[in-house]
């Protein structure tokens, strides 16, 4: 790779221990995808997971002495105070999410701990060049904003936040940002919850390409999108997506495919959407919570589950997960009140993946989201997928039929 003198010093110590370990990194993987140079980034986003071989690597790197040039925002683990009060936290977990904080504190991230940064705190412009992990940010990231990113791993997030530098290969370059396969969207897709199984259906007729849509609705929630790549970036390796006349880079199915003839088209119906939604849900029965917010749900979302709830009372616990901001902005607007009264509760700064969860397994609940019940299988946490206001019914009976 071509190293500017300032990389060069980097990589030969001159900035320190930390910074010389995190551009070796950078470089290697710039040699695996044969970069030809570094290039700028001017965001940052770390999938923190709150586990131990991600807090072995953070941690050296802060021993070593590195510090942020471009303060990265980062994932949820679990906020261990609200836990506290409703269950027991173990102390080497405990320890663990302190360990995690004190860790990014001092490396110099901004702890948003939220996944869906690109929402509110970590907003790119068209063609800026970022590097996030995170599998529903980075998709947004391409898709939605126009903005520049590969599908980085939290280390190589983290080891970009400390250089201030990526290496220029895949996403960054036009060419490899153009559609692939052309998606006949056939099926009716009417709300936030379609785009959830559009995603996840998507994958299982192709891999580790590109989709266009055709077909699709020209005013999408920023939820539906949302959803939409954090399913594709789930059920396969799809970090980006063009739909014709929304996403910016797709105005016409010749610009979305930069003038190429499409590789295959495929047809999405009713029928595959039904299918993958059979597949990927538990059976009905009994109920024993209701989890929402994987993604994390933005303040429309919970503004919605609100006003379902509004007056009632649920027959089962539920819960939201959000940012700190939007549970602020929740308790303003009166949402976080009506679904305490309703026997809900927004939890902030927390992800279904962690441990803080053990008093649900074994247990069966309902979400919307695909992404929750997939990452939960190996806590053995069983899910019944519905959309939301079916699952709002579900929580105030017990069961889902």
């Amino acid at each position: 790779m071509q190293l500017t003198v300032e990389e060069q010093e980097m990589l030969d110590g001159k900035y320190g221990k930390g910074t010389q370990i995190a551009m070796k990194i950078q470089v290697a993987l710039g040699e695996v995808f044969d970069a030809p140079k570094m290039v700028p980034v001017s965001r940052t986003h770390v999938a923190l997971s709150n586990q131990e071989a991600d807090l072995w690597f953070v941690e050296k790197l802060v021993n070593a002495g590195a510090k942020c040039r471009v303060s990265p925002t980062v994932n949820p683990g679990f906020n261990l105070e609200y836990f506290q009060c409703i269950t027991t936290i173990s102390k080497e977990d405990e320890q663990t999410i302190r360990r995690t904080r004190q860790a990014y504190k001092d490396i110099g991230a901004t702890l948003t701990f939220d996944c869906t940064p690109y929402l509110e705190k970590n907003v790119p412009r068209f063609g800026e060049i970022t590097a996030f992990s995170e599998s529903s940010a980075t998709p947004f990231i391409n898709s939605v904003y126009g903005a520049r990113t590969n599908r980085e791993s939290a280390q190589s997030a983290l080891c970009a936040a400390i250089t201030g530098r990526t290496p220029l290969y895949g996403f960054l370059l036009d060419e490899n940002r153009k559609g692939q396969v052309l998606v006949d969207v056939q099926a009716d897709v009417k709300n936030d919850f379609d785009y959830q199984l559009l995603g996840y259906a998507v994958p299982k007729k192709l891999q580790f390409k590109t989709p266009v849509f055709v077909n699709l609705p020209t005013t999408p929630s920023p939820a539906a999108l949302m959803n939409l790549g954090a399913q594709l970036n789930t059920a396969g390796n799809v970090p980006m997506y063009h739909i014709v006349g929304v996403t910016p880079e797709a105005r016409t199915i010749e610009d979305a495919f930069q003038g190429d003839e499409p590789e295959r088209i495929i047809t999405i119906t009713q029928e595959d959407l039904d299918q993958v939604h059979a597949e990927i849900t538990d059976p009905v029965g009994k109920i024993d919570f209701a989890l929402f917010g994987c993604p994390h749900f933005n303040l429309n979302q919970v503004a919605q589950v609100a006003e379902l709830v509004k007056g009632k009372k649920l027959e089962v616990k539920l819960w939201i997960m959000t940012s700190s901001l939007t549970k602020e902005l929740a308790t303003r607007m009166g949402y976080l009140e009506t679904l305490q009264a309703a026997g809900g509760d927004i939890v902030d700064d927390t992800c279904m993946d962690q441990p803080c969860w053990e008093f649900l397994y074994g247990k069966k609940g309902v979400t919307d989201s695909p992404k929750c019940a997939y990452y939960t299988k190996r806590r053995n946490m069983q899910f019944v997928i519905r959309k939301v206001e079916d699952c709002i019914e579900a929580a105030m009976r017990g069961e889902v039929s």
